[in-house]
Formats: structure tokens, sequence, C-alpha cells
């Protein structure tokens, strides 16, 4: 419908309007239509699983210290016994096989011995500082990856303290130098084990097929001594085992069909 305007000419705003309303009905059942489609859709299925994998390795570095301390009146005195002893310290690991690039010797440290006495009773008592000495000290640390011979030394260093080396021997502690190859394998056992156990809960439930996989994240990676299941937030790092077990963890989710 048109009109004709005072000049002749026609006026075609109420079919525009017209056309606007229609389409406006037309976007409105669309919309609707469409939030039905949604709110009907079933909603989609899945099921969380965690997988696992377990390994034995055995360390192929250890690192082993030892610390020499001397008691002397005189500073002199006592900066000089510790240089023999940890010369006949150094020259003992040579003698048995322990590479000069294996060791490391760190600087002395000394520190003068103050005691305090008592003189006197009563009200006049009194306490004066005493001069009782020096103490020096050295720290001889060994790093190797020939694991045996190190732990063999760090047993039989009690020869030295029979030779009058005031030695102290550590416990070993013992490194796994290729674990970041080796994560990277037990990750993907870990989602092996993942989806087999999803697969046997679904055939077991009887609850559909299992579909692909919807999310995987990698938990913790725990390194504890053998047969231990300890776990921690954080994750554990043993350093005092020769052999370990390291133990991976994925938390996954898949899709049902």
């Amino acid at each position: 419908m048109s009109i004709i305007s005072g000049n002749g000419s026609r006026d075609l705003r109420p079919l525009a309007l017209i056309s606007l309303a229609i389409a406006i009905v037309i976007a409105t059942f669309i919309a609707a239509q469409a939030w039905r489609s949604v709110k009907m859709a079933p909603p989609s299925r899945t099921i969380e699983v965690t997988g696992s994998a377990k390994r034995r390795i055995v360390s192929d570095l250890i690192e082993w210290t030892a610390t020499i301390d001397t008691n002397e009146k005189d500073r002199t005195a006592a900066s000089k016994a510790l240089h023999e002893h940890v010369d006949k310290t150094l020259a003992y690991l040579k003698g048995q096989g322990v590479k000069d690039q294996e060791i490391r010797v760190s600087s002395v440290t000394a520190e003068e011995k103050i005691e305090t006495e008592f003189i006197g009773s009563g009200d006049e008592r009194v306490e004066r500082p005493v001069h009782k000495g020096w103490t020096t000290s050295q720290e001889i640390k060994v790093q190797s990856t020939d694991v045996p011979r190190v732990e063999r030394v760090s047993r039989e260093v009690t020869q030295l303290l029979e030779q009058g080396v005031p030695i102290q021997s550590s416990a070993p502690a013992y490194y796994y130098t290729k674990l970041g190859e080796l994560k990277i394998q037990m990750l993907a056992e870990a989602s092996k084990d993942a989806r087999t156990r999803a697969e046997s809960m679904v055939k077991a439930a009887g609850g559909g097929d299992l579909g692909k996989l919807r999310k995987a994240d990698m938990g913790v990676i725990n390194i504890n001594s053998p047969n231990s299941t300890s776990t921690s937030w954080e994750g554990n790092n043993d350093t005092e085992s020769l052999e370990k077990d390291i133990i991976t963890i994925v938390h996954t989710s898949f899709e049902l069909r």
C-alpha cells in the first residue's frame, strides 16, 4: 500500500514499517527455536579417571661430603694442622681412584673459641670471656658417576681417622641424571593406563562406549625409596636411596558415547 503525497509522489514509509515488523517477528521466532534446541539438547557425558605409572631406577650420580675440623690454641697452628689433614685426605681419595675433577674443596673457615668464666661469688661475682683457641674447618665434596667406588670410599673413610685425621663423613646423596627423558616416557604410560582403566569401568558398568579424550592434566611426580607409596602435593624427591621408585600420575577426562 502506498500513499500519494500532496506533491504527487508516493510515501513508502508505511510499507517500510510493515517490512520491519515482519523481520522482527521472524528473528524472534528463529531465536526462540534456537534457545529451545539448546535447552533440550542432551548434556554431554564424561568419565574422569586417574592413571599412573611406576618404575624402579638405579641412581647414576653420587654426591658425598666430608668435613675436617681442627682445634688449636693458635690460629696459625690451627690453619697449618688443617692444611696437613686436607692434603692427607686428598691423597687418600686419589689413591682410591677418585679423579681430580670429581673433588671440590671449600674455602677455609676459622672461628675463635670463647668461653665464659665466672670469678667470685654473690654480689661480687663477675664474668669474663676467655680465649680457648681456634677452630678451623674445610669441606671436601666428591661428585661422581662412579657410584660404587665413591660409596665404598665413604664407608672406608674411617681409615683416615686411624691415621689421626679429624674427618666427619656425611651420608651419600644419590641422584638420577636421565630423569627428564624418563618423565616423558612415564607420562605416556600413565595416560595409557588411564584409558585402560576408563574402558574397564565403562565396560563393567555397561554405560556406553569410551569416546575421545576431553582433558588431561599431569599430576606431581614422586621419587620415593623402594616400595614406598608416599605422595605429596609438591612431589617427593628421595636422595637417600641408591634404588628409587618413580611414580607418575595423570588426571584425564574421556567422552562417553
